[in-house]
């Protein structure tokens, strides 16, 4: 067994695409459309085309958003992604504008930090030593 898909809430799938491809730096994998305005809509790391996609899901079930949005409330990220230096990587999107809920925190051989991906969620980024 493997993780194949998984998957976060978006507000706006167009947008969503631009910040996770052009900022962060995925790559589109899929995008079929489904139904008059959604989209099947994958990302995956450039470094693991092959490897587990990302879904930038419509936020479209009430019950998605009031999770979502509690997550976001209590600080919780929906989501980690791995980086080789949380540190540089943090500088990095702060070029490009990102915000972040959590500067880089040392936590014995981890190093996290937490930022706001502009489409609702918050994803964290972690290095383990």
């Amino acid at each position: 067994m493997k993780i194949h898909l998984t998957s976060v809430f978006v507000d706006d799938q167009a947008a969503a695409l631009r910040f996770y491809t052009e900022i962060l730096g995925f790559v589109k994998k899929h995008d079929v459309p489904v139904g008059e305005t959604d989209r099947w809509l994958t990302v995956v790391s450039p470094e693991d085309p092959e490897g587990p996609e990302l879904l930038l899901e419509p936020l479209g079930h009430p019950a998605a958003r009031t999770y979502r949005d509690a997550l976001v409330a209590d600080g919780i990220p929906l989501a980690q992604f791995a980086v080789d230096d949380v540190k540089a990587e943090c500088e990095r999107l702060r070029g490009h504008g990102v915000r972040f809920t959590q500067e880089p925190l040392e936590m014995g051989p981890v190093t996290t930090a937490v930022l706001d991906d502009t489409c609702g969620n918050l994803i964290q980024i972690a290095t383990q030593a």
